[in-house]
């Protein structure tokens, strides 16, 4: 039976053309080339993931179906398409990559700031000589900033790995410019920053079990406190975090149609665009939640610059009525800060009130402006009162003349004379100042006429002129129709006649 079939595989392969055998032994090698390819990325499947630094192929465990791009046509792709497929997929997954390494890092850094707060709050009346609290607190405090640091240098390592693909680039010091170092460095110096009072009152004393508090008045130094509540109050420089997650987690950057446009229009997405997005469809809430939480972090931090001195501004509630008032840019002078400190927290804070009201301002500004329907609406019927005003003001033009005509003729004093002209005079400056209006009103409301409106115009009337145009063709086009038709008929006239002329001369001779 076998060899019945490889002669007649034999007498199959001669009975056909050379291009046919031709393009079947292509479609063998390719064939065997795919099952060579699955065979060694099933049997690679470990390389395979350490070659692509860690990132999990997300397909349901099917590694071949990635790694071996197959085009439209059902071909193995090139190994160009294969490179953009790598690199669209690398791409996608060191994205999603940032974002969760951006979340994370914000999580870390909100969680030392809450922790600091505790440590800070529970200063004055929890830690007392001989417990470990205020170690443990501070432990931990410093776990969630070694956290943070590992956060954002993996989140670097995404982005530089990142900038590598878009710009097509093997060598990762090529990215790593000055200004990238710079910032990294100054990032990684911020959010290293955390009290550490407690490690330096340990190392003096030598044994924390007998050591005062770092919160006591009567501390013997006065150095170390103030250090730690610089620690402390730079700690909230973390939130810079903020402006990164909400850029990565925001429906702009996530939506393939506004980076599309955006890429047609040379657009970046930074915070800036993202925040004016936010500012036009959700302005109110944006504002509310960034005045409640400045006010309620600016007011804690005044709480703890003056809470050394023991004054009236060392409480939360006074703490938040200077803020407000503050804020407000009114300044009733009843409490005023004693430290540097709660100064300079008070004049940030009053910076920060008069760009508020701006924005604040320009959002109500927005809010009660009239939309376009109201204003032709308004203006429709401003222009039919100025109307009627303007018909009022000439029919009391031609009364005050028709008055003093009649108050001439009758020859009556003078005064009533006087008083005639004096209405004349004051019934034409009523009109001139209606016609005034009525223009003022026309000029301004031309002026509405948007873009979107004359373009309708300007694309009606392009649409008018492309039908005149064609139906000037197709007029011209039957016209030398029937051109050629009197043509063709003169000729054939002409051939009749000259036949005819042709058959009588020979007829008279």
């Amino acid at each position: 039976m076998s060899g019945g079939q490889e002669g007649t595989g034999h007498a199959r392969e001669k009975s056909r053309s050379p291009g046919s055998d031709e393009t079947h032994q292509g479609r063998l090698v390719c064939a065997l080339e795919m099952e060579m390819t699955k065979r060694a990325l099933h049997a690679n499947s470990k390389a395979d993931c350490g070659n692509y630094d860690g990132l999990v192929h997300r397909n349901g465990g099917d590694s071949a179906e990635v790694a071996v791009p197959v085009s439209l046509s059902g071909k193995r792709a090139t190994q160009m398409e294969g490179d953009d497929l790598y690199r669209l997929r690398d791409r996608k997954f060191l994205l999603e990559d940032k974002k969760r390494l951006c979340a994370l890092a914000l999580a870390a850094a909100l969680l030392g700031i809450l922790l600091m707060i505790l440590h800070t709050e529970m200063c004055p009346f929890v830690y007392k000589p001989g417990t470990d609290i205020a170690l443990i607190i501070n432990c931990s405090i410093s776990l969630s900033t070694g956290c943070l640091l590992i956060f954002i240098i993996a989140f670097h390592y995404k982005d530089i790995r990142l900038f590598i693909i878009d710009q097509n680039q093997v060598d990762w010091r090529i990215a790593m410019t000055s200004h990238r170092i710079f910032l990294i460095t100054l990032e990684l110096l911020t959010c290293a920053i955390h009290p550490v009072g407690t490690y330096w009152e340990m190392g003096l004393h030598g044994n924390s079990s007998f050591s005062p508090p770092l919160c006591d008045s009567n501390h013997h130094n006065t150095t170390l406190a103030d250090l730690e509540l610089l620690l402390s109050v730079l700690m909230f420089l973390r939130l810079y975090l903020v402006h990164r997650a909400v850029l990565l987690h925001s429906k702009v950057l996530l939506s393939a149609s506004y980076r599309s446009i955006g890429s047609l229009n040379n657009i970046n997405f930074t915070f800036r665009f993202v925040l004016k997005v936010l500012m036009n469809k959700y302005p109110a809430r944006t504002l509310l939640v960034f005045i409640l939480f400045f006010w309620l972090t600016a007011s804690w931090m005044l709480t703890l610059c003056e809470r050394q001195t023991a004054g009236s501004t060392d409480h939360m509630e006074t703490a938040l009525w200077l803020i407000a008032i503050t804020f407000l840019t009114v300044g009733y002078g009843d409490v005023a800060p004693n430290t540097r400190c709660g100064k300079s927290v008070c004049l940030f804070t009053g910076v920060m009130g008069v760009a508020c009201t701006a924005m604040l301002v320009a959002v109500v500004t927005k809010k009660l402006a009239l939309n376009k329907g109201e204003k032709h609406v308004h203006f429709f019927m401003l222009d039919i009162q100025i109307s009627k005003g303007i018909r009022h003001a000439a029919a009391n033009v031609l009364r005050e003349c028709w008055l003093l005509h009649r108050a001439n003729l009758t020859k009556r004093t003078r005064g009533e004379h006087r008083r005639h002209q004096r209405c004349l005079l004051e019934a034409i400056r009523v009109f001139r100042h209606l016609r005034l209006k009525q223009r003022k009103l026309r000029d301004y409301v031309s002026e509405m006429v948007d873009l979107p409106k004359m373009q309708m115009i300007m694309c009606d009337l392009s649409a008018n002129w492309n039908n005149s145009y064609r139906e000037l063709e197709q007029r011209i086009l039957s016209m030398e129709q029937k051109l050629e038709e009197l043509s063709r008929c003169f000729q054939e006239t002409s051939k009749l006649l000259s036949q005819v002329l042709r058959h009588r001369n020979q007829e008279i001779r």
